[in-house]
């Protein structure tokens, strides 16, 4: 029986999830993108109060780890670093984007392509077949109306997740294409977490980052 802490903040709403083996055992859900920061910690005590249980039962931690909101990744990150630390458990890196695709397994079509919005017309996407089988690594691209043309011409395929809307409104009307409305959380991370602690496939505390799906930079003031 392993007991895994499951975390994520790479997108709009923060959520926390404890996982037994591959089964969650609670969810708690912040809607609010602004206080992930002070939601996180308070939500992780909660979590352990209704449950029964305590951080020292945990065998690990897992962390959304990205593409996605890069202050949220951060947030996410650390808070599981810290805890890591403190508690000298492993740390387990899980992809947003296949994160997303556990929660739209149960749709029809052949492929699935979660999409998280990069502003203006780039989305961070990838695109994963009903077994979780990576068909396009994550990566970002800036959308057009040719976009996918290829992908949707050969095979059924669900598009969702908050960067989705913007391709609805300038892809071609195929029947192939499928747009769902399909919330992602911290529960669907719980069986990928168990599958990576079962395969001992855990991070390095000081050199892990979260993957931000593309360069970060700050406007920087040049001196005269």
């Amino acid at each position: 029986m392993s007991y895994i802490l499951n975390i994520d903040t790479a997108v709009v709403s923060a959520s926390v999830s404890l996982g037994n083996d591959d089964k969650p055992l609670n969810l708690l859900i912040n809607p609010s993108q602004k206080d992930h920061a002070a939601w996180l910690h308070l939500a992780i005590k909660k979590i352990f109060q209704e449950t029964g249980s305590s951080l020292e039962q945990l065998d690990a931690i897992a962390v959304s780890a990205g593409p996605g909101s890069y202050t949220g990744l951060r947030v996410g990150m650390a808070t599981a670093k810290g805890l890591c630390y403190a508690l000298k458990k492993p740390l387990i890196a899980i992809g947003t984007l296949e994160m997303m695709a556990v929660a739209a397994q149960s749709e029809s079509t052949t492929l699935l392509c979660p999409m998280i919005d990069a502003r203006r017309m780039e989305v961070f996407t990838a695109i994963f077949d009903h077994n979780l089988k990576t068909i396009l690594p994550p990566t970002n691209i800036i959308l057009n109306e040719k976009s996918f043309q290829e992908v949707v011409n050969q095979h059924s395929v669900t598009f969702f997740g908050n960067g989705s809307d913007k391709f609805k409104d300038i892809l071609p009307p195929n029947e192939s294409a499928q747009f769902r409305t399909i919330e992602a959380n911290a529960k669907h991370m719980v069986a990928l977490a168990f599958n990576k602690l079962q395969q001992r496939s855990s991070m390095d505390l000081a050199y892990t980052e979260p993957s931000y799906g593309k360069d970060f930079y700050l406007n920087s003031v040049k001196p005269s």
